[in-house]
């Protein structure tokens, strides 16, 4: 009975020390991979492939050649911070002197340590160590690099989520970044507000494009959210303005329209900061005709004025709001491009506008290299 005790004793010990262990373990690779932890496990994990290649290329060099010394140089590269990383590239060295001193003389034959041998493993660890070295001097792991760029992805389209209007109305949105990119820089903010009877969107176009602008586009994508409903409509642009002036950047400006929705009503309200006309489609007509606020570009100067332009939308009405990347082109002006999206918009009013921002910007720009946005609001019929 005290033998069954004691070995019950000793494998239950045994049991939560290995628990520990395997808790230990995996907190250790969840903060490793989050950028949190020491590098101590790649490190290890990468010093024992070093021995165990060197001993493969001993029996078999030509199945297992010098240089794929190279592989946990590369890996180290990516995965540890300099200072292992001169640990690893010791280790290294030092296999290939034992290979070289095991295996003889390179001029005995093939599958030797050749002096372009220890050149590539040489140039693969100088590319490895500036890598980790820009690494190190960003301060973001490469673990949570490509996290992070997605976090500000989502960030911007999270912001640019329309709100649900109510029965009776219909919304869409379509953003192109150039060159196929995540990052861009247009942008759409929107709220409901004055009780959620008000619609309030601001398309906004930083100038720039693409990951040049991205950067720039989740700043003021931020900053517009916070302004937008906290400001009276017609302080929103002034305060925009005043903004982008403080932040001095060598090429600062953009167009922006702000468009204020009364959804009881149909009535609205458009300011324009240097931004091209927006497009009313009048169902009783069957005409678009351009409407357009004035106003400057914002961040060229301080104390600018915004004049708005006021309209309503009947029923089966829509408005559309773009920018520049989807009417102008090298080869075609703004006109010829407005033209060209009224003449495509036409063939979806039968059909409500339903799915037709995302098919717009394909019929109209589908390889222009600039970021393109294209809003739709319709009023159903």
């Amino acid at each position: 009975m005290a033998r069954r005790v004691g070995a019950d004793s000793y494998s239950a010990r045994w049991r939560k020390s290995a628990h520990r262990a395997r808790i230990a373990l995996r907190k250790s690779g969840v903060d490793y991979f989050r950028g949190d932890g020491s590098d101590w496990i790649a490190l290890a994990g990468l010093l024992l492939t070093v021995p165990a290649i060197a001993c493969a290329t001993l029996v078999s060099p030509v199945w297992c050649a010098p240089s794929a010394l190279v592989l946990p140089i590369v890996a180290g590269g990516v995965l540890l911070r300099p200072a292992s990383l001169l640990g690893l590239y010791a280790a290294a060295a030092l296999a290939l002197i034992v290979e070289s001193v095991r295996l003889g003389p390179y001029t005995e034959g093939p599958a030797r340590v050749t002096p372009g041998t220890v050149l590539v493993v040489a140039a693969c660890g100088l590319f490895g160590l500036l890598i980790a070295q820009f690494r190190a001097r960003v301060g973001v792991p490469w673990r949570r690099g490509g996290t992070m760029l997605f976090d500000l992805r989502e960030r911007i389209r999270v912001q640019s989520a329309l709100p649900r209007l109510p029965r009776g109305w219909h919304r869409e949105m379509a953003l192109r970044p150039a060159g196929g990119q995540s990052f861009s820089g247009d942008f759409v903010v929107a709220a409901r507000t004055n009780g959620h009877r008000t619609l309030e969107v601001v398309l906004t176009d930083v100038s720039g494009k693409g990951m040049d602008a991205g950067s720039r586009a989740l700043l003021l994508s931020g900053a517009f959210g916070g302004l937008l409903g906290s400001l009276p409509p017609h302080g929103f642009l002034p305060a925009a303005n005043g903004y982008l002036l403080r932040q001095d950047w060598d090429e600062g400006f953009a167009t922006s329209i702000h468009l204020v929705l009364d959804l009881d009503s149909g009535d609205y309200e458009l300011l324009s900061a240097g931004h091209l006309p927006a497009l009313h489609l009048q169902a009783g007509s069957g005409r678009w005709r351009e409407v357009s606020g004035e106003g400057p570009l914002l961040g060229v100067y301080d104390g600018a004025e915004f004049h708005p332009v006021k309209g309503s939308l009947g029923p089966g009405d829509v408005l559309m709001l773009f920018t520049d990347g989807l009417v102008e082109t090298a080869e075609r002006d703004i006109a010829e491009g407005i033209d060209r999206l009224t003449g495509e918009a036409d063939r979806y009013v039968t059909t409500g506008f339903h799915g037709a921002a995302w098919h717009l910007i394909e019929a109209v720009a589908k390889d222009v290299n600039d970021d393109r946005a294209l809003l739709l609001i319709r009023r159903d019929a």
